[in-house]
């Protein structure tokens, strides 16, 4: 259906997590490329999760925003992390 980048819960949330990797941000930040159609094929792919993965704990989504100027040799890549982003 779908894929996810990453699943977390710290005891309260259960947070799903849609990592955008960047060198920078001269064509806007990187999580405006989380589109309306890509929430709701994240949704989509967070119900099906849930339903063979049952939980007490508060769904929510987040995005993971990291800028890494020289790709994957960046040695400190800027993250910035948005709670509860959509």
């Amino acid at each position: 259906m779908g894929e996810i980048d990453l699943i977390a819960e710290n005891g309260r949330y259960l947070a799903f997590v849609e990592v955008k990797l960047r060198k920078d941000g001269r064509y806007g930040a990187a999580c405006e490329a989380v589109t309306l159609s890509k929430q709701r094929k994240l949704r989509i792919t967070a119900e099906f999760y849930l339903m063979r993965h049952p939980t007490v704990l508060q769904p929510r989504f987040d995005v993971a925003e990291v800028y890494a100027p020289q790709g994957m040799h960046t040695e400190k890549p800027d993250i910035y992390y948005i709670e509860n982003a959509f």
